[in-house]
């Protein structure tokens, strides 16, 4: 079968998940350009990866032998080239988050919907085996119904990340904890617990860091199917732990934790899933997971493009995270309740 042809777009901290996971599939992906225009980011990508190298965005977007591009810029650049890659006909891999507010993420959407491309939208936690086996217990009704979801995210950043210059701004990133580093696990609570109806918080800047947005947040929710319960998430806790979810469900708990799985049911089975090695980017280093994950999405999309279906995270899919973390920053900014509209 003809190996589908790709495009890396941005070279920067995201890329190196990315291009260990294309090698991976080096049997039905060929990566065709690996693009930045900064001549130290080529560079610095060519020393370590084979890949061809593109100082010129125009030369892909012409070439259509180039099935699919893989967007690994800042949040603020992904409008403007989702919407020019769709145009040509280039399925689309995203990078999260989807752009930096839901207004224009959903025009984003909606362009790749309108030019018929495949959207596909890098939110790897779901990919990991912990995640899938607990995703499964939940849809063969092994816990029952979920009646309670504690979400939390203590990570650690230290003020040097922060003061990459645009890095914790509005206008680069979107958001802080939530949008940077929060929206994989809420993604994740998300896609096992069901959406969220309400809620009620707060989200705040604490003196551990000099940034624009939130690096805390704490908020009190209600799902939709009836459970409740609460977000916890932070860059400021030294040295960073793994994140974690908790289900309390009719026939058990289940506890997930980074790459880790605990249930323990009330008739008595218990199942695991012990965690990988990797400190799964909590503390200074943000890149220390390994790659596996973002191969499973690349993976995932290519075969998308290939049988002509949805990729598993597409970018409605991805929206509903959006929604939630307009929703936190809102009773954040109020201090008041915020309902969600379904």
């Amino acid at each position: 079968m003809t190996k589908t042809r790709i495009a890396l777009v941005g070279l920067g901290m995201a890329v190196t998940p990315h291009a260990r996971g294309l090698m991976d599939l080096s049997g039905k992906v060929e990566v065709a350009y690996a693009f930045s225009p900064s001549e130290a980011r080529r560079r610095a990508f060519g020393e370590k990866f084979p890949f061809p190298l593109c100082d010129d965005i125009e030369t892909i977007l012409a070439d259509d032998s180039v099935d699919a591009v893989a967007i690994l810029t800042p949040a603020n650049t992904h409008g403007e080239l989702v919407e020019r890659f769709a145009r040509a006909g280039k399925h689309v891999l995203l990078e999260k988050p989807l752009d930096i507010t839901t207004g224009r993420t959903e025009k984003l959407v909606a362009v790749c919907r309108e030019a018929g491309v495949k959207l596909g939208v890098v939110l790897q936690h779901r990919f990991r085996p912990a995640g899938e086996t607990l995703a499964k217990l939940i849809r063969d009704g092994d816990l029952g119904a979920i009646v309670g979801c504690s979400t939390i995210i203590r990570l650690w950043r230290p003020q040097g990340y922060y003061d990459e210059p645009g890095r914790g701004t509005f206008a680069r990133d979107g958001g802080g904890v939530l949008m940077s580093q929060g929206i994989h696990t809420l993604d994740l609570m998300l896609s096992l617990a069901g959406p969220i109806s309400d809620v009620t918080g707060f989200a705040v800047t604490t003196p551990v860091h000099r940034m624009e947005t939130e690096d805390m947040v704490c908020a009190t929710v209600r799902f939709e199917n009836g459970a409740i319960g609460t977000i916890d998430a932070t860059t400021a806790a030294f040295p960073g732990f793994a994140e974690e979810i908790i289900l309390t469900c009719e026939k058990g708990t289940a506890v997930l934790r980074g790459t880790e799985l605990l249930v323990q049911l009330q008739d008595g089975r218990r199942i695991t899933i012990e965690p990988d090695r990797s400190a799964g980017g909590t503390g200074a280093d943000p890149m220390a997971f390994p790659h596996d994950y973002h191969r499973a999405v690349m993976a995932d999309f290519v075969d998308a493009i290939r049988r002509n279906r949805e990729p598993r995270v597409t970018g409605e899919e991805a929206l509903k995270v959006h929604r939630l973390i307009d929703a936190l920053i809102e009773t954040g900014r109020t201090g008041g309740p915020v309902r969600l509209s379904s």
